[in-house]
């Protein structure tokens, strides 16, 4: 098919090429069995790829109906494309594609609340999974609990039962139903970046519980106790960064139509979850996921060396000017402090889970941030830091510290986040920093603008709770922080990231 064709020629199941879809049968609204809150790209490379593959071995009620929170572009999008979509893996070695074939449905919760809720409640749904980021759980970052000062969680619990407005009001919502009609069992699965993400989710969820009329949780609190409703802890790893034009027009070139939401991804992906669903469950092992008793060490191996060490070249790599990750990655300066605060920070805190080569591991994650075919964005890595490095960085540099040990690139990490969204005056971060978007961004310029230094900032920021309750015991971490920010401001992150690695 000539280009000009395939620019003209919309995705359906009827211009899908042969042998593209993973999954070949068309799925229909019968054959739904997991309702999918987050119709983002993370979800459809990741678990709609371990799905299909799971289809392909052997037929099941597996079909996901994909629920978008507010945003209609994707769910439109795909309704008018028959539901299919392209998974465009990217390496230096050139485009591999592959559609799915595995969504039943496209909703969008905002504009049609109750057939959502319907479908959360509905006794043929087994799981109900999600990718909302951490910024979607609507739990306070200084606490870690509910956020009961969220509107969205206000407004639910006052009784918006038929049009929830947050994540978790309609899980609490659809379990109400669940457990006062059928009370079919359900698993809620947790595919998002949270350490002990279903842990942290049923927590959440007990929380928003616990706020309702005494009427309608006694019912519900009783459901979820005799084990009617798991929530298994999972860790999701794969690079997927935000489509672009360019993305449209290779994937066109390579299927030979036109694809309105492709998702670009890196070859590699790993999945690893508790075997601890309430009712049955799709093959994913087909796909290649593991199922283990103990996800955490999983976890932070992921969230630290991985999400951790990427934090830090993002922020050190968009105050340098550079788009990408690999662009910053590129940089001698970023690969030096990553190598650093992965192998002398993060690593001494870890235990690596049997079987894992962690040489091989390693190598791997820098082969994966330098996929300069792929062109991750500093911006995209470097969003919603405010919940992000409560994940990455407290833990470890408690550990570090307590042993009398100073961890100056966990220091620099946060410096860096901090030049990134609350610059001081006369300082520019420059474009790819500006473009992080953070709920806390206004609120760390109001504490930059109310402090004259870094020491100062730093000091402030951790007194308000940003990273937890212990660090700000621990003022020589603050009065460090404040050293390399003031450090960046005057000479830049180059000269900082040298500072780090000469004290290490």
């Amino acid at each position: 098919m000539s280009t000009a064709t395939a620019r003209t020629t919309p995705l359906t199941a009827e211009t899908a090429p042969p042998g593209a879809l993973l999954h070949p049968r068309t799925l229909g609204p019968d054959d739904t069995g997991i309702v999918h809150l987050g119709l983002g790209n993370f979800h459809r490379a990741h678990q709609a790829v371990y799905t299909a593959a799971a289809l392909a071995r052997e037929e099941g009620p597996w079909g996901v109906l994909g629920v978008a929170g507010r945003s209609v572009g994707v769910a439109d999008a795909l309704q008018a494309q028959d539901l299919h979509y392209t998974v465009a893996e990217v390496s230096p070695d050139g485009l591999r594609c592959t559609i799915p074939g595995v969504h039943t449905g496209a909703l969008v919760a905002a504009r049609e609340p109750e057939r959502v809720q319907r479908a959360l409640a509905a006794a043929e749904t087994r799981v109900i999974s999600l990718t909302v980021t951490e910024h979607g759980y609507t739990y306070s970052p200084r606490t870690g609990g509910l956020d009961l000062d969220h509107p969205g969680v206000r407004s639910d619990l006052r009784g918006n039962r038929t049009a929830p407005r947050t994540t978790l009001g309609r899980i609490v919502r659809a379990l109400q139903g669940r457990a006062h009609t059928h009370g079919a069992p359900v698993t809620v699965l947790s595919c998002d970046n949270l350490v002990g993400n279903g842990s942290h989710t049923r927590r959440l969820v007990e929380e928003f519980v616990a706020q309702l009329p005494v009427a309608e949780r006694e019912e519900l609190t009783a459901w979820i106790a005799a084990g009617q409703v798991t929530f298994p802890n999972t860790m999701v790893d794969r690079i997927v960064p935000a489509t672009t034009e360019s993305e449209r027009a290779a994937v066109a070139e390579a299927i030979g139509v036109r694809d309105e939401v492709p998702v670009p991804a890196e070859p590699f992906t790993m999945w690893v979850l508790q075997d601890r669903f309430a009712a049955s469950r799709p093959a994913w092992e087909a796909g290649g996921a593991l199922f283990a008793d103990d996800v955490e060490p999983y976890e932070l191996l992921k969230v630290r060396l991985l999400n951790g060490t990427h934090s830090l070249i993002a922020y050190l790599g968009a105050l340098d000017g550079h788009d990408t990750i690999p662009e910053a990655t590129a940089q001698p300066f970023v690969a030096e402090a990553a190598h650093a605060v992965l192998w002398r920070e993060y690593l001494p805190t870890l235990t690596v889970p049997d079987g894992v080569d962690l040489d091989m591991y390693v190598s791997r994650l820098f082969t994966r941030w330098t996929n300069s075919a792929l062109g991750h964005r500093t911006r995209q890595v470097g969003s919603d830091g405010s919940v992000k490095l409560r994940q990455r960085i407290p833990d470890p540099a408690l550990l570090h510290l307590r042993a009398g040990r100073m961890p100056h690139h966990l220091a620099l990490t946060l410096a860096a986040y901090l030049c990134c969204l609350a610059p001081s005056a006369g300082f520019d971060p420059g474009e790819h920093a500006a473009a992080m978007a953070d709920p806390a961004r206004e609120r760390l310029s109001t504490l930059r603008a109310r402090t004259s230094d870094g020491p100062s900032f730093a000091t402030a920021v951790l007194d308000d709770g940003l990273l937890g309750d212990e660090l700000p015991e621990h003022a020589h971490f603050a009065a460090r922080v404040g050293a390399f920010i003031d450090l960046i401001h005057t000479r830049g992150p180059r000269t900082a990231a040298a500072e780090a690695t000469g004290s290490s």
